[in-house]
């Protein structure tokens, strides 16, 4: 094996351990997305499940069913696009540094 691609291999799995820890860490992290001025806010962990939704009381009128869905969506969403953010920026860093030949 050549000593550049020694070099690349140990620098490869030195970046595979990185990104495994990164990964491990990231799960626990928790991202609130919220909608309706925070009439409606939920969590959701860097595994992208939900574990947490609270809605104010104030929200809840059984003739706009229709708006508290929207709602719900619509602070889902928000904590989606802030996981994504926040996925970027841990793992584009990681990688950011890997110099590969060619690429």
């Amino acid at each position: 094996m050549s000593k550049d691609m020694s070099k690349l291999l140990k620098q490869a799995q030195r970046m595979q351990s990185q990104v495994m820890k990164a990964q491990e860490e990231f799960k626990k992290q928790e991202i609130e997305g919220s909608a309706g001025g925070g009439m409606v806010t939920l969590k959701l962990n860097g595994g992208n499940e939900l574990v947490a939704l609270k809605i104010n009381p104030e929200v809840v009128d059984p003739d706009e069913v229709e708006m508290l869905e929207d709602l719900i969506i619509a602070a889902y969403a928000s904590a989606q696009e802030k996981l994504k953010t926040m996925s970027d920026s841990t793992f584009g860093s990681l990688t950011s540094g890997l110099n590969l030949p060619g690429l």
